[in-house]
């Protein structure tokens, strides 16, 4: 989605600095909102790109402004309204006065250990599927333009040329399946750009490989 949220590359943000021994939860209600989204998520009343979507979804201000977790949360409070499984004077208040909705899949306490071990692959294989269109070594350019919805090609990286190193296989397309379209199974490769056509000759990166799933692609003249 080209929003606010698609930093990547963009000026007068600082650097990231990693935080020497960062604890995976800084405080207590982070991993409550994780535990909470996973949950949700796990139900099967939306896909993990629509829970993206979500996020990106939010007004900028509220985005930039928003630690991590609490941009999950409030991601997960609107998926959970947006599905009619809680009321915005329950989460105002935090007190049930509605009657519970049901969901395809509750994730019970059992379970948890089993599922997030498992977790939720995305690769579709089918032998009758039609053959990739590239193959390793093939120069390629990312197609030009402003998705509304949720794309994991980065803004920094459209329109640039790379080269294909390899097929990773079919998946799930996060295009498709964010926005309620279905999984649409897409050939996804791993493409490598040459660091400056994306930021310019002052860079102090090489190379940048990224995920692209096989719509994102146009053979480079």
């Amino acid at each position: 989605m080209n929003g606010g949220q698609d930093l990547g590359g963009m000026h007068g943000f600082g650097p990231v600095r990693p935080e020497p021994g960062e604890p995976v939860f800084h405080a207590d209600w982070e991993r409550r909102t994780f535990a909470l989204t996973v949950a949700a998520g796990a139900t099967g009343a939306w896909n993990i790109d629509e829970s993206r979507h979500a996020r990106e979804s939010l007004p900028p201000a509220d985005y930039l402004r928003a630690s991590y977790y609490e941009i999950w949360f409030l991601a997960l409070c609107s998926l959970l309204k947006s599905r009619g499984l809680i009321g915005s004077d329950e989460l105002a208040d935090g007190r049930l006065r509605h009657p519970p909705r049901a969901v395809p899949a509750p994730l019970r306490a059992a379970e948890v250990d089993l599922k997030l071990a498992r977790g939720w692959p995305a690769d579709r294989p089918a032998p009758d599927a039609a053959p990739p269109r590239y193959a390793a070594g093939d120069r390629v350019r990312t197609r030009v333009g402003a998705p509304a919805t949720h794309t994991r090609l980065p803004r920094y990286a459209v329109g640039r040329a790379g080269v294909i190193e390899r097929c990773v296989g079919r998946h799930v397309f996060p295009d498709s399946n964010a926005s309620g379209r279905g999984e649409d199974p897409q050939w996804m490769y791993s493409v490598r750009f040459d660091a400056r056509t994306l930021w310019g000759a002052d860079t102090t990166a090489a190379s940048v490989t990224m995920s692209c799933w096989e719509p994102y692609l146009e053979r480079d003249a």
